[in-house]
């Protein structure tokens, strides 16, 4: 009687691994390198690599090997902020992330004007569509200065509805396509353009600087993305995290939750985006010498201007203090 034939040796699963490689082929925007991916954490499960190790060194490790697939720094295996809780849905999301944007006044974190009549708008986050009102407030305080900076290098991320509304201040009319945005699952592309109408006044013919560190991501980078792409600022400072992908969380179990980017930016000027590179500025200097710089351009433009006695005394003023 013949041998019967072996049976295969099953696969060993695991009940983090599985759930999230599940999510990822499912969900990630790019199909092929989520197979890539997930073929290649399968067969390192199988070669007992991920043996013994606690949730959080399993997620580090993980979210190394993503990184080192597809450099896409939104795709995480990590710990949840408040363990046990229940993931949100969606709207409770939504709901969360509009409070924290009232309680950090929208992401606008300084407006000022600075002596020699430059504005100055710090922002650590893009806030929603909710905060088109705050967003017009800081630009109707800038509104009579001589020049713009904006200061992004605390700029965490936020909502490209945000963008839209601060970048649909800076341009004349609604003829301004700013960036676009792929969705994987509908397989539909939003477009977004300047608003024909804004909540403040336009800031148009006179000089933006914008200032980035290595901290920059999201929607911070598309600020300065799309800014930069349209020659209406000039960056100062670091090359910026590079994360480009809107993203949605899954949770995994009460402790643990997978981050997938759903979509892709698409910039209508170089047909590409920032993902996994950064933002290179127009002049690279340390972050923290970022401000310096931009304000001496500042007032440098100020003063060849012709401004008002006034202003140009306290531009001379500031530019020497910077000296």
């Amino acid at each position: 009687m013949p041998n019967a034939a072996p049976h295969p040796t099953p696969h060993p699963t695991h009940p983090l691994i599985d759930p999230a490689l599940d999510l990822l082929t499912s969900n990630y925007i790019f199909p092929d390198k989520a197979a890539t991916l997930a073929a290649d954490i399968r067969a390192r499960l199988a070669a007992g690599d991920f043996a013994d190790l606690d949730d959080a060194t399993l997620g580090e490790k993980i979210t190394a090997l993503f990184h080192e697939h597809t450099g896409d720094k939104h795709l995480r295996l990590r710990p949840i902020a408040n363990p046990g809780e229940q993931t949100p849905s969606d709207a409770e999301a939504e709901a969360a992330w509009e409070a924290h944007m009232g309680r950090t006044n929208h992401g606008i974190a300084q407006v000022t004007r600075l002596p020699g009549n430059i504005g100055l708008i710090a922002l650590t986050n893009v806030t929603t569509a909710p905060g088109a009102s705050a967003i017009g407030a800081a630009m109707a305080l800038v509104a009579n200065t001589n020049a713009l900076i904006f200061d992004n290098r605390e700029n965490r991320g936020g909502s490209p509805d945000g963008v839209q509304i601060w970048h649909s201040h800076l341009f004349p009319d609604a003829e301004t396509h700013l960036s676009d945005t792929y969705n994987g699952s509908t397989s539909e592309t939003k477009q977004y353009w300047t608003l024909p109408t804004v909540p403040g006044p336009r800031y148009l013919g006179k000089p933006i600087w914008n200032l980035t560190s290595a901290a920059t991501f999201s929607a911070g980078e598309e600020f300065t993305y799309n800014l930069k792409a349209l020659g209406r600022a000039t960056t100062i400072g670091e090359t910026t995290r590079g994360g480009a992908h809107p993203t949605q969380f899954f949770g995994l179990t009460p402790t643990m939750e997978i981050t997938i980017p759903v979509a892709r930016s698409i910039n209508p000027v170089t047909k590409t985006n920032w993902e996994g590179v950064g933002i290179a500025p127009d002049i690279a200097v340390p972050a923290e010498q970022a401000y310096d710089l931009a304000y001496k351009a500042a007032l440098e433009h100020v003063l060849a201007s012709g401004p008002h006695p006034a202003t140009a005394t306290e531009a001379k003023e500031a530019l020497a203090k910077l000296a």
